[in-house]
């Protein structure tokens, strides 16, 4: 569309269709590439930490409650900090958030590959350093939201959804390949803890300067939001829109029942199957693929189905893998063990459902969340929408580490999840409403 066109008083469209792409694609490797240190680090964090809660002798539920920490606190500083880093990118630009929150991921990875380097007679050491690595790690990485507002930037609301499965796609791809790298890359560390650390550092690294050779900037410059990068007032207007404040309720549910189910894995092939590490990086490969290949498979699927009936058949699956996941637990451990032959493909069988299920409610709530909103603050709301998905990210993994220890048979985690998903069930009906009417700015992008 030339400027010229446009009717008196609409906005400058955009940079053309060509750089929206390469930023699409940019904003895709970028997340993959930082997600790789995420899924390096996941499957190995509770294992990392056992020698030093041995050694300062906590008792089991001490030791469920401290991996808990060690994975919610990431989270937590997510949702502290993802509305803050959304304002910011409104008002400065997505291009500057997004290299802080790489540079953040390659000090802070650094720094967990040294804390579990320590020896056990420095237990309280090695795990304060690795509570501020988490702690920092979570600051840098509350951009997601950032990377959604990049997404929401060059797509019209029709594309939205298949736009924000990329992150879904992205963060398979992730968790597909960051276990496999961990598999097969510490070997060349000779198994030294500190190859985990030094793994996630140097490909967030990569990252970074792949992100500062080729990212280009897609805020348009038209659309700046207030200096308010903390502000209560501000997340209550957000929660405020429209249907806007019961998808961020249905996400943070959706995100605390996958938390339950996430930060257990690593124990359950433990307890439940015997499985030693390197066989552990080999399940979550597998959870990553699933997400990979859901995702992919989503983008088609939304061309002929709404995202709000995506949502609830990823609502249903969910419900229905993570419940079989409790069931193999009880066959195995809180039974006397008759029916545990099939207990193992039951397992991969209800772990890719609920993937799956996940995988669809990632982008049907991202679009949804996006489309309801105002487009001069997108990175703002959907921060608020990540923010809240990471609160999720606190209380699901917090509650599922310590309900894992808290009964033998391993079942809890896994009924509060189910528990969780029929709640959003009861929430699902309350989102009929139409999506906003596209801005000259979103005919420019089409």
């Amino acid at each position: 569309m030339n400027p010229t066109e446009l009717p008196p008083g609409a906005p400058v469209p955009p940079a053309p269709h060509a750089p929206k792409k390469s930023a699409l694609l940019i904003v895709w490797l970028v997340v993959f590439i930082d997600l790789l240190g995420f899924g390096i680090v996941l499957p190995v964090l509770p294992r990392q930490a056992k020698p030093y809660l041995d050694a300062l002798a906590f008792s089991d539920v001490s030791r469920g409650a401290v991996i808990g920490v060690l994975f919610s606190v990431f989270s937590l500083m997510q949702f502290v900090f993802s509305p803050m880093w959304g304002r910011i990118s409104d008002w400065v630009g997505r291009r500057p958030v997004l290299f802080i929150s790489l540079l953040g991921s390659v000090i802070f990875y650094a720094l967990y590959g040294v804390a579990v380097s320590l020896p056990t007679t420095q237990a309280e050491l090695a795990l304060g350093l690795m509570l501020f690595a988490r702690i920092g790690a979570g600051i840098a990485g509350a951009s997601v939201g950032t990377a959604a507002a990049v997404i929401a930037d060059c797509t019209t609301p029709d594309k939205r959804a298949k736009g924000m499965a990329l992150i879904g796609i992205a963060f398979g791809a992730g968790f597909t390949l960051g276990p496999l790298i961990a598999y097969f890359g510490l070997a060349l560390f000779a198994r030294e803890p500190w190859g985990v650390g030094a793994l996630a550092s140097g490909l967030s690294l990569i990252a970074l300067l792949v992100a500062i050779a080729i990212f280009k900037e897609t805020r348009d410059p038209n659309n700046k939001a207030a200096k308010e990068f903390f502000s209560l007032a501000k997340t209550r207007e957000v929660l405020a829109m429209p249907t806007v404040g019961t998808l961020v309720l249905i996400y943070f549910l959706a995100i605390f029942a996958f938390g339950n189910f996430e930060a257990t894995l690593a124990q359950f092939t433990d307890k439940v199957f015997g499985l030693k590490d390197d066989d552990n990086f080999l399940v979550f490969a597998f959870v990553g693929a699933v997400l990979m290949v859901a995702g992919g498979s989503y983008r088609p699927m939304v061309k002929k189905r709404s995202e709000a009936g995506l949502l609830k058949f990823g609502v249903g699956a969910m419900a229905i893998g993570l419940t079989g996941v409790g069931v193999v637990a009880y066959l195995v451990l809180g039974s006397d063990g008759s029916s545990s032959d099939i207990a193992k493909p039951l397992f991969y069988v209800a772990m890719s459902i609920a993937v799956i299920g996940f995988a669809f409610v990632n982008p049907s709530v991202s679009a949804l969340v996006s489309k309801r909103s105002d487009p001069a603050r997108q990175g703002e709301v959907l921060g608020v929408n990540q923010s809240f998905a990471s609160l999720g990210r606190i209380l699901g993994p917090f509650l599922g580490s310590v309900l894992f220890d808290a009964h033998p048979s391993r079942t809890l985690p896994y009924l509060g999840a189910v528990l969780a998903l029929l709640v959003v069930a009861a929430l699902l009906p309350r989102l009929k409403g139409k999506e906003e009417p596209q801005t000259s700015t979103d005919k420019a992008k089409a």
